[in-house]
């Protein structure tokens, strides 16, 4: 980072602020638990704030009978709350649209964490109050600290009692201010005993449990930090948005730098105890260089190894990419979080050539520390370095060095010819090429040695006197020197091109991995086949074993996928998973719990919730690589959300079956309660007067019975639809087909429905050379008879209703139109679903409503067709068309 770009505000802090512009500011006064004073504190700068001429509406003020707070309330505005009705229950809540009509320049809100009544637009009351912000409304609320979502689990903990209703931690991070309002636990306890929080048999059951005095102090310390927290993050944005260079000395914070080296290991504890002793955070921060790819394995499983010890230690783990200037990138990184005290390791002795080249990074950041106070932990216990020279490790493989000694012959070979062809005037440049070239495919230690192979052989071949190591030309003397260093410069260069090169590939190459996974499991629609694909691409993707674990509904874990194929594990990777899963942690081979097991176990977890458990192991039984730890964490992220995301889909759909269940039972249930029931009345009624009543006339004896008759068949024809429809959801229904006159079938309609039509006016239009049809006779005549009796339902007295069949293509369409109201087009389609008339109201005339639904199972079970259209191009009355397939008599089934 320049010293100019140290000087300019932070693009990220600009932006935040500016996307504050225009929205309204929020206030939070948040307290340890119920009762410290929060709404009454709130209420107090309410009205100081509207003393000072500033609009204030008490949008919603819960006071919960404290005449304290009743008395701060007096004098002002209040706006009326809306009714509610909550599951049976009439309550009140905040008018949202009044508030947003009203427009004050301050809100009161209490209560941020309250859950709406579900007649509301939000579920939540902080989601009212975001919307409330974004009208530009200012706001003042109240929060206790047990409701903040990251601190939810700790206040479980600590109290035994878990808060259901809960604010995630980014609505504070918006707020403005924070005032806290604290109280000692004894003053809350003596206002608890005085019945001035709950009523007096409330308080005494809280006294014996959440308002315990030690509870009180340790949500009290939640309360504080929390606040301080909040402040901190608001200096950090303030020095950002104003290029103030930190750290400025507020909030203790401990920055640990990690490596490679064994150092860090103790640098990470001596980082621990610091932040102990201090109460303070501290970040474990890993400065990523394109060299790393290439650093033994022995380096990089030491690398992991100590970013889990800072982790599993409690550090918040940073990641930094720096190529050049690391302790600079490392100054910066401490001063954008405010952080005053680095820790870093003792670095390793070095050869004096290393330290006449490059300074050390432990040395710059000392150098370069100014405000920051450095603490240099000590080096471990190592054995004793031999006195004397060494040779500097340059660790290339022995093929890397032929290839660099083969190139350099190559490029002695290419210059004696070239110097016997073409007038060259310095043959040093194909040498550099031969240094760039192993540069590009080995990397810096061949390049170096490639480098002081060419020179010598230059210099043995082609300076004079030649064949020797003799130079006697004072320009040829120069041009070595360039020739050396040039090489060593370029290969360098060409050697970190590589590096980065390569480490971009590596990071390509992993998010692709990512990316095809995260595909994968979307596509996948049952749980089967996002296990199968997620224990098949983690195997390929780190070449090893996979297997997937889930409880089973005894609650034991079991595999329920592997690739290769795994159906069980032995005692000890059974104890790994078991723990991993009850304790969600790392478990097995390479971990620090049962390592012993051929397995590395991993658990699957989303939010709160654990979904399984997945293992991974090799062949020849080695440890886990743990360079390749980062990858398979995003892999066990992915595989977790794909899981989750089935699990919601699952319950999604089960609450809408029951949804849909509830409905279809509330429907039957209204429908046999009235339109079986109103014919049963009629048939007692009728009965009943011919039973009681025996001196009566002959035409009004002939009237009842006939009265009984008709409501008998109507009476049937529901329970018929009942059983229809009983019998087509189970799959029992089975057509017998053959084949059908449709004219004769017309006839049988008519006669079973002589009384519903009496009323109506009857045209039929079918020809007599109309085709025989294949379908059921009496499911076909169950299907007209639904029709016509609906027809007859909805169209007018004394209206036409026409029956007409008409032959098109392979199938005989039969129609039925009447002059009724009609049906809305975009409504056609529902009518045949089952109930769909109940759903529209009182108003509809008497029925089931499964009379089209029926029609439209039996002709699809048939192979016909059925449909709805308007039966006037005016969009009046309605016209049922029903396809029924023709009869072949050389194929009749």
């Amino acid at each position: 980072m320049t010293p100019d770009a140290a000087l300019r505000p932070s693009p990220d802090a600009l932006l935040a602020h500016a996307a504050r512009e225009g929205r309204g500011r929020l206030k939070i006064f948040i307290g340890a638990a119920p009762g410290v004073g929060k709404t009454w504190a709130m209420l107090d700068d309410a009205h100081r704030r509207r003393a000072e001429g500033v609009d204030v509406l008490a949008a919603l003020i819960e006071t919960h009978g404290r005449a304290e707070t009743q008395a701060k309330l007096a004098g002002l505005p209040q706006l009326p709350r809306k009714p509610v009705i909550y599951k049976g229950r009439a309550l009140t809540e905040m008018d949202l649209d009044g508030l947003l009509a009203r427009r004050p320049a301050l809100a009161l809100i209490d209560e941020l964490a309250h859950t709406n009544a579900d007649t509301g637009r939000h579920e939540k009351r902080w989601q009212d109050v975001e919307e409330v912000l974004a009208a530009g409304i200012d706001v003042f609320t109240t929060l206790n600290v047990q409701h903040i979502e990251t601190l939810n689990e700790t206040v479980a903990r600590i109290t035994g009692v878990r808060v259901r209703e809960t604010v995630p931690d980014r609505v504070l991070e918006m707020a403005d201010e924070i005032e806290l309002i604290d109280l000692p636990p004894d003053d809350l306890m003596a206002r608890l005993k005085q019945g001035k929080i709950y009523p007096q048999d409330q308080a005494a059951r809280a006294l014996t449990s959440f308002f315990a005095k030690g509870n009180l102090t340790a949500l009290r310390e939640l309360a504080l930090r929390a606040a301080a927290d909040r402040v901190d993050a608001q200096l950090r944005e303030h020095m950002a948005a104003n290029a103030i260079a930190g750290p400025w000395p507020t909030q203790e914070r401990i920055l640990v730098c990690i490596n490679e080296s064994p150092a860090a290991r103790e640098a990470i504890r001596v980082a621990k105890r610091s932040a102990d002793r201090a109460r303070a955070e501290w970040i474990a921060l890993n400065v990523t260089q394109a060299r790393m790819e290439t650093l033994p394995e022995a380096e990089k499983d030491r690398l992991a190894g100590t970013l889990r010890l800072a982790e599993r230690l409690g550090a918040e783990l940073a990641t930094l990419e720096a190529e050049r200037d690391v302790a600079q990138a490392i100054l910066s990184y401490a001063a954008d979080r405010n952080v005053r005290r680095i820790v870093i390791g003792r670095p390793r002795r070095r050869p004096f050539w290393a330290r006449l080249t490059t300074e050390d990074v432990a040395t710059h950041l000392l150098r370069l520390s100014g405000r920051f106070e450095i603490t240099v932990a000590a080096q471990p216990d190592e054995p004793a370095a031999r006195p004397g020279w060494h040779l500097p490790q340059l660790g290339a493989e022995p093929r890397a060095w032929g290839e660099a000694v083969l190139a350099v012959a190559l490029a002695s070979a290419c210059a004696f010819a070239a110097e016997r062809l073409f007038p060259v005037a310095s043959l040093s440049v194909i040498y550099m090429t031969a240094v760039v070239v192993v540069a590009s495919r080995r990397g810096i230690a061949p390049a170096i040695g490639a480098a002081v192979i060419g020179f010598l052989a230059y210099n043995f071949l082609f300076t004079h006197p030649r064949y020797t190591f003799h130079v006697s030309r004072q320009g040829e003397l120069l041009t070595l020197g360039l020739f050396l260093a040039a090489s060593l410069i370029t290969g360098n260069l060409a050697a970190r091109l590589r590096a980065r090169v390569d480490a971009q590939a590596t990071i390509a190459d992993r998010t692709n991995k990512l990316y095809d996974f995260s595909r994968r499991v979307a596509a996948a629609a049952t749980a089967d086949d996002v296990i199968w694909a997620s224990v098949s691409h983690v195997a390929t993707t780190l070449r090893c074993e996979a297997v997937l674990l889930k409880p089973s509904p005894a609650g034991e874990l079991q595999v329920v996928g592997g690739f290769p194929p795994e159906d069980q594990l032995d005692i000890r990777d059974q104890s790994a998973a078991q723990f991993s899963w009850d304790k969600g942690e790392a478990a097995g081979r390479g971990s620090d719990t049962l390592p012993t097991a051929r397995w590395f176990f991993l658990p699957l977890t989303a939010g709160e919730r654990r979904l399984g458990v997945l293992g991974i192991a090799h062949a020849d039984e080695r440890p886990f690589a743990r360079t390749d730890r980062r990858l398979l964490d995003a892999l066990v992220d992915q595989i977790a959300l794909a899981l989750e995301r089935l699990r919601l889909t699952e319950e999604l759909s089960e609450t809408r079956l029951a949804s849909e269940t509830d409905r279809l039972r509330t429907a039957l249930l209204s429908s046999v309660s009235h339109d079986l029931r109103t014919p049963l009345v009629t048939i007692i009624g009728a009965a009943g007067s011919l039973a009681h009543s025996p001196d009566l006339p002959a035409d009004a004896r002939q009237d009842l019975a006939e009265n009984i008759r008709e409501e008998g068949e109507r009476l049937d024809r529901y329970v018929q639809n009942l059983l229809d429809m009983t019998r087509l959801g189970h799959g029992a229904l089975k057509p017998q087909v053959g084949p059908v006159d449709v004219a004769e079938l017309v006839g049988t309609a008519r006669h079973r429905l002589r009384a519903p039509l009496r009323g109506h006016v009857l045209e039929t239009d079918v020809p007599d050379l109309l085709p025989l049809v294949l379908a059921d006779g009496m499911l076909l005549e169950q299907v007209l008879v639904n029709v016509l009796d609906n027809a007859a339902k909805y169209a007018p007295a004394g209206s036409t209703i026409a029956i007409a069949a008409r032959r098109v293509a392979l199938q005989v369409e039969l129609t039925v139109a009447d002059t009724g109201p009609g049906i809305p087009s975009d409504e056609r389609a529902r009518v045949f679903d089952m109930f769909y008339r109940v759903a529209e109201g009182d108003r509809q005339r008497a029925g089931t409503g499964l009379g089209l639904a029926i029609c439209k199972g039996l002709i699809e079970a048939m192979g016909g067709t059925i449909r709805a259209e308007s039966a006037s191009p005016d969009g009046g009355g309605t016209r049922i068309v029903i396809g029924i397939p023709l009869f072949n008599p050389e194929n009749p089934a």
